[in-house]
């Protein structure tokens, strides 16, 4: 072969994910009926074919391969080569002709790096509240949410609300498209109270109940108990009234 091509049929610079033909031409090769071309991706072989003309005579010739393009094939070099088989009785080392690379731009719908469909979200007032749509695409992803209450607009993968209210409850809405399609998440979140200032609430009341209590106790049970039924005044009169008793000798 005097030269080795290779193209994508309809190919105008960008190709989307599906189904494509790889276009394989082969000029001036004689014996034509011996030819035999082979198609690569990078260095792996994905069909061979033989040529279905009989002449001996030079002829330039075209060969086919229907390729499922995928997103993985977005750069990845494309290529086929030619070559004479002409059995034990041919020329034993005639050169194998390649063609150069192809490599398409491949355009694909927005893939989700998360969940599609996320559990329901609880959060507690005061914190702050992160939704993920990170999303894989080519050409890049555009991402617009809807939110239960309006506010600055965001246009990230990623909506932060900080801190979180009672106003935030409901659902939000991630859309994520380029050119080829589009994609969305759905949150719904739930805020709930903060228990820690009733908790506060809750600790003080026992620490005054627990003095207010051990004051009580201490004047109704403990201080009669070891005074008896004296009063401070009976007892100061009592030390009065007692009067020396003489030694005896």
């Amino acid at each position: 072969p005097e030269h080795v091509s290779i193209s994508f049929v309809e190919y105008n610079n960008t190709l989307e994910s599906g189904k494509h033909t790889l276009l394989c031409s082969v000029s001036d090769t004689a014996p034509a009926a011996d030819l035999v071309v082979t198609f690569y991706r990078g260095s792996i072989p994905l069909d061979q074919q033989n040529s279905t003309r009989t002449t001996k005579e030079p002829e330039s010739q075209s060969f086919t391969l229907s390729y499922n393009i995928t997103k993985e094939d977005n750069g990845a070099p494309f290529w086929c080569q030619a070559k004479l088989e002409l059995g034990h009785e041919g020329l034993q080392h005639l050169p194998v002709v390649r063609s150069g690379n192809i490599n398409p731009i491949v355009h694909y719908k927005p893939e989700l790096l998360v969940p599609a469909n996320p559990d329901p979200i609880k959060i507690t007032e005061g914190k702050s509240l992160h939704l993920n749509c990170s999303a894989d695409g080519n050409p890049a992803p555009l991402y617009t949410w809807e939110k239960p209450i309006d506010g600055s607009n965001s246009f990230s993968s990623v909506l932060t609300v900080d801190p979180v209210g009672f106003e935030h409850v409901g659902q939000y809405v991630c859309t994520v498209s380029n050119s080829v399609g589009s994609v969305k998440v759905k949150f719904n979140v739930d805020v709930q109270v903060d228990p820690t200032p009733f908790i506060i609430a809750a600790a003080v009341f026992f620490v005054v109940l627990m003095i207010v209590g051990g004051m009580m106790l201490y004047h109704f049970c403990y201080k009669p108990n070891r005074m008896g039924t004296y009063s401070l005044w009976n007892v100061l009169n009592l030390h009065k009234q007692h009067t020396a008793v003489p030694a005896k000798d």
